[in-house]
This record gives C-alpha cells, sequence and structure tokens, in this order.
C-alpha cells in the first residue's frame, strides 16, 4: 500500500528564504512576494522517522516533474520547502498521491 496515501501535510504559516550559509530563514511579512520566497510544508500525520521517510518520498515524487525542493530540519520537524511559485503545482502533485493538504479554518463562524 502507498504510505502516501495516509499522509496530510500542511502549509506553514508565512514565506522561507535562504540566508547567509544556507540557513532557511522566515520572511518578515511584508504584504509583499519576492521571487525568491520559499513555502514550507509540515507533514501533521507522522512523526520521527517515519516522517523524515515520508518527507523523502514526497520529494522523489516533486523530482519525478522536475519540481525543486528540499527537506531540511525546521522547528524540530523535517519540513519541505519549495520556490512559492512552485506551490500550485506541488500542492497538485502531492493530491495526486493521495496526500491530504489541511487548511486553516477562517472566519468560521462558532
Amino acid at each position: 500500500m502507498n504510505r502516501l496515501q495516509h499522509s496530510v501535510v500542511h502549509r506553514l504559516p508565512q514565506s522561507y528564504r535562504w540566508g547567509a550559509g544556507k540557513r532557511l530563514e522566515p520572511r518578515a511579512l511584508s504584504g509583499t512576494e519576492a521571487e525568491d520566497d520559499l513555502v514550507g510544508l509540515s507533514l501533521l500525520s507522522h512523526q520521527g522517522v517515519q516522517a523524515w521517510d515520508i518527507m523523502q518520498m514526497l520529494k522523489e515524487a516533486l523530482a519525478e516533474i522536475q519540481l525543486d525542493c528540499t527537506v531540511v530540519e525546521w522547528e524540530g520537524e523535517p519540513c519541505l520547502f519549495v520556490a512559492r511559485n512552485d506551490e500550485c503545482a506541488t500542492t497538485c502533485r502531492l493530491k495526486n498521491f493521495g496526500v491530504g493538504i489541511a487548511e486553516a479554518f477562517k472566519d468560521m463562524p462558532a
């Protein structure tokens, strides 16, 4: 059975960029998007070593369609980072593999 079908990712709440020394840095929210902005995806469904394995499979699925991405540790968890311009293609590809994409509920009445 495809382990990706039981995976759920969510988008990290801010933009990121590569800083000095190839370190990932959060980008201040300014209302404008820069060409070098990155979007981060984190797993909700898996933790630990299994999360790293799943993230590597996600990375490979994106590499098959020539989407550049990287998996790095962010706040203690493996996260997948893609260029903001590739976000739509990324989510489409992941959905085709059965990966769930979690979205926050905004402005919902109580």
